[in-house]
């Protein structure tokens, strides 16, 4: 009896042991990705940045919409502030377990709020993030009040850490890129393969298509979609505290470390199988200019219509949704 009590207090302490640790690493990345590890917080002319508004913490029940920003930050001086190469809006519903991914196309030609019209991806340039998230939030008709940003080292560092990611490369893909002698040349082949960090950056970055952004943000969704997956499995939850020690330099949020514990405890739970995967703006909402170069120029009432049209869910649904409150609310009331 002596020894199975000692076999019961030693799994005790070392399952204590290992949460602990688990928190610590957990707790340590939420508060250092908080600091400017990607872009310093004033634009390149010396003046404030777009002053950081107080986020209300989140209750775990409201639905809660997260601007994505990859930044290519090669050859950019240390007063200068990166464009946004990429920016995705994520969009997370906690009732339904679904989450909505929506690419917006970098040239689409936006009112940048208290600077005039510009695309899209240069509101990060003129007032950092919160620039970005409140002209998000104008064009998509979304409240938008948290980001994550990366670069191209810290996309390679995630993809790295989690094992590499399984995509299906829907043909050959090749580029040489002038700058920065080949090191972002693109050179993939056809087939389902099993993609490193490296690979990964070149799947995502390929734009050499008859439609160019659009086919090329398809292909970011579709990675996403799978290291969201792989992020779910069991072997990549043991390995947790190693990758958020490896990506923690290259990435930058507004995210308090309460709401990363709530979100990371909803991803988990979170419908994979069928995200809703859109562009922004969609196929006929937008006209193509050639003001200040090709831009798109978009529909914002239609394109807000459809945003809330993707986000409602079937009538049958919310039927459901709704029977569900009220029978889990009969059950909790005290006889």
């Amino acid at each position: 009896m002596r020894m199975w009590k000692r076999v019961l207090l030693l799994m005790f302490v070392a399952i204590a042991a290992t949460a602990g640790y688990y928190g610590y690493s957990f707790y340590q990345f939420a508060h250092n990705i908080q600091e400017p590890n990607v872009i310093r917080p004033a634009p390149p002319d010396g003046g404030a940045a777009t002053k950081a508004a107080e986020i209300p913490e989140w209750d775990g029940e409201e639905r809660v919409n997260i601007l994505l920003m990859g930044v290519d930050r090669r050859g950019m001086k240390n007063n200068g502030l990166p464009r946004s190469d990429s920016m995705m809006l994520v969009s997370i519903d906690p009732a339904s377990k679904r989450y909505d991914v929506f690419s917006i196309l970098r040239d689409t030609y936006v009112d940048i709020p208290g600077n005039g019209s510009s695309r899209i991806n240069s509101a990060i340039v003129e007032g950092g993030p919160e620039l970005a998230m409140k002209t998000v939030s104008q064009f998509t008709g979304l409240p938008v009040d948290r980001y994550v940003i990366t670069d191209f080292e810290g996309f390679k560092a995630l993809i790295d850490s989690v094992g590499g990611v399984e995509i299906d490369v829907e043909k050959n893909m090749y580029y040489h890129d002038p700058t920065d002698k080949g090191i972002y040349d693109i050179n993939l082949k056809k087939g389902l393969q099993q993609l490193d960090g490296n690979k990964a950056l070149q799947y995502v970055r390929f734009r050499h298509d008859a439609t160019s952004d659009y086919t090329r943000t398809e292909r970011q969704r579709k990675l996403l979609t799978a290291v969201v997956s792989q992020m779910k499995s069991g072997t990549t939850l043991i390995q947790l505290p190693s990758i958020l020690k490896e990506v923690t330099p290259y990435i930058q949020t507004n995210i308090s470390s309460m709401d990363m514990l709530r979100l990371s405890a909803l991803g988990l739970k979170l419908n994979t199988a069928e995200p809703g995967n859109y562009q922004l703006p969609p196929m006929g909402m937008f006209r193509e200019s050639h003001r200040a170069g090709a831009v798109l120029i978009p529909d914002v009432d239609q394109i807000q219509s459809f945003i809330k049209e993707k986000l409602e869910p079937p009538a049958e649904e919310a039927v459901s949704q709704t029977n569900s409150t009220t029978d889990s609310n009969e059950n909790s009331t005290p006889n």
